[in-house]
C-alpha cells in the first residue's frame, strides 16, 4: 500500500524538500515520520513544506556562492613539496593524497583526505595538476609541485661507488701482473 508524502530535507533517493512523492506506508510511518524527513500529505503540511522549501532553497544558493569562492581560492593555489630522491630521480618516500590534505588543512582549507583525487601517490619530481572534489560535481584542481633535493647520503653513495670501482680496477690489474 502506498501512502503520498511531502519531503522535509533533501534524500538523493527519493528528491528534493517540499516534492510530494508516494512510498510505502511501513517506510513512511517507521523511517520517515520518526525521523522528521517527511510529513503527511495535507494542505496544512503543504503550507509549513512550503516556508521549507524557500529556506532550502536559499541555503543551497548560498552553499553554491561558497562552494564557487572555494574553487576560485583553491585555482590559485600552489603546494611546494621538497623530496630527497635516488640516483634514478625517484622519491625515496611519496607525495600521497593524505599528505596534500594536512598541507591543505594547514592553509586553512577544510578539505578532507577523500576529496582529493590523486589516483596514485606522487613519486618523481616535477609539476602536477591535482584534481580536489569540492561538492557534488564541483572540482578544482590545485598545482603540486615536488622539488627534488639530493642528500649528503645519495653522494657519499655515489662516492663510494666510485672508490669501490677504482679499488675492483686495482685489484685486477694487480691480478694480472
Amino acid at each position: 500500500m502506498k501512502t503520498q508524502i511531502i519531503l522535509s530535507e533533501d534524500i538523493p533517493a527519493l528528491g528534493h524538500v517540499g516534492d510530494i512523492i508516494e512510498v510505502s506506508a511501513g517506510y513512511a510511518r517507521n523511517h520517515l515520520f520518526p525521523l522528521g524527513k517527511a510529513t503527511p500529505f495535507s494542505e496544512e503540511g503543504i503550507r509549513a513544506i512550503q516556508r521549507a522549501k524557500e529556506d532550502a532553497e536559499t541555503r543551497r544558493l548560498s552553499l553554491e556562492a561558497e562552494h564557487g569562492a572555494l574553487a576560485k581560492r583553491l585555482e590559485s593555489l600552489q603546494l611546494t613539496y621538497e623530496e630527497r630522491v635516488n640516483a634514478t630521480g625517484h622519491l625515496y618516500g611519496a607525495v600521497t593524497a593524505k599528505r596534500i590534505a594536512d598541507s591543505l588543512q594547514e592553509q586553512g582549507f577544510d578539505i578532507p583526505e577523500s576529496h582529493v583525487r590523486l589516483a596514485e601517490p606522487i613519486r618523481a619530481a616535477g609539476e602536477f595538476e591535482v584534481p580536489i572534489h569540492i561538492h557534488g560535481d564541483l572540482n578544482s584542481n590545485i598545482k603540486v609541485w615536488v622539488l627534488a633535493t639530493e642528500t649528503d647520503e645519495a653522494m657519499d653513495l655515489g662516492e663510494d661507488d666510485t672508490e669501490s670501482s677504482e679499488e675492483t680496477a686495482a685489484s685486477s690489474e694487480a691480478g694480472a701482473e
